[in-house]
């Protein structure tokens, strides 16, 4: 029997199945796009990302040079306030004015940036790997090991995260990189409970079961099966956890423990100005609202994260 037409070429671009694979991370930028929280920490981080890079572009001074005997300068008084010409001040360009030690204080915030957020970023990439890791096998494995890894993080968690950051840094020394160990070993439990509860629901899934019965070993299960389902609440966790990092590192800073002078981080800039809040406002102002406003940034991201991941309020839209 003749059939009649011809066969129709099968269109890879309208195949259901690649549409639906490729719906999932599509929606979820639109919805994060159309969550306002998400937006504006996404602005305000982009903000403060483009000043750490372009920051030997926009600093207008050296953030280590005094002012002091400076050619072409009005001579400088420590703790002067803001100056900008355009509002009518006649001395040379001091957005912020001048620290303790005559030194720009604009230059030593825009420098600070690039300091705070690789701080942020170095902590949390330090602790999620380790903590992903052992809240991953303890909850894959379960038994013996999975106690021993769960009594560590309770102890560690027992102990205020401040308080055991400054023992750390206390032992080893004050600078960044204790500092930098310090608080990513304070932020460990966290990231390793998190995964641990999000291993225990879903290894009993039945597609694990599945995967299971046909002989994949252990570490291709977690790897490939388990691990990319888990990492939703380890995302929030993480963009939070970046804000809270930054945080801490000024307070040890602020503490003498983390950055010492004269580097131009925001802490360490709040304790040199500790005692002179009255009498030079300015010299407090700038970098407390400066944390303020980055920690701000990842918090509202982390929020919009959470209310675009989580299927409970997906469902409930």
């Amino acid at each position: 029997m003749e059939q009649s037409g011809t066969a129709q070429p099968i269109r890879l671009d309208h195949d259901p199945i690649l549409t639906r694979q490729s719906r999932p991370f599509r929606d979820t930028l639109v919805r994060l796009l159309h969550n306002r929280s998400a937006v504006i920490g996404m602005i305000i981080l982009a903000f403060f990302i483009f000043v750490a890079i372009a920051a030997p572009l926009i600093a207008t001074h050296d953030p280590l040079q005094t002012m002091i005997g400076v050619p072409g300068e009005v001579p400088p008084l420590p703790r002067k306030p803001p100056c900008i010409p355009a509002l009518g001040c006649e001395e040379p360009l001091h957005i912020m004015g001048l620290d303790l030690n005559a030194r720009d204080l604009f230059s030593r915030i825009v420098y600070g940036t690039q300091i705070s957020l690789f701080l942020g970023v170095t902590i949390v990439a330090f602790s999620l790997s380790i903590g992903c890791t052992l809240g991953l096998i303890a909850g894959y494995a379960g038994g013996w090991l999975d106690n021993v890894i769960m009594r560590i993080m309770d102890v560690l968690l027992a102990f205020p995260s401040l308080l055991l950051a400054i023992a750390i840094v206390t032992i080893r020394g004050p600078g960044l990189q204790n500092a930098l160990l310090a608080i990513g070993i304070v932020q460990i439990p966290v990231y390793a409970r998190l995964m641990r509860a999000s291993v225990l629901s879903l290894k009993e899934q039945e597609y694990v079961t599945a995967v299971r019965a046909l002989g994949a070993p252990p570490l291709r299960i977690m790897t490939q099966h388990i691990l990319i389902n888990a990492l939703t609440p380890i995302m929030v966790q993480a963009t939070l956890g970046v804000g809270t990092a930054v945080i801490e590192a000024a307070a040890l800073s602020f503490l003498g423990l983390g950055a010492q002078p004269p580097t131009p981080e925001w802490g360490q800039m709040l304790a040199e100005a500790r005692n002179y809040v009255f009498s030079a406002p300015h010299l407090v102002f700038f970098p407390g609202f400066t944390i303020t406003l980055t920690v701000l940034g990842f918090n509202l991201l982390g929020d919009g994260l959470r209310d675009v991941l989580d299927p409970r309020l997906k469902g409930s839209e």
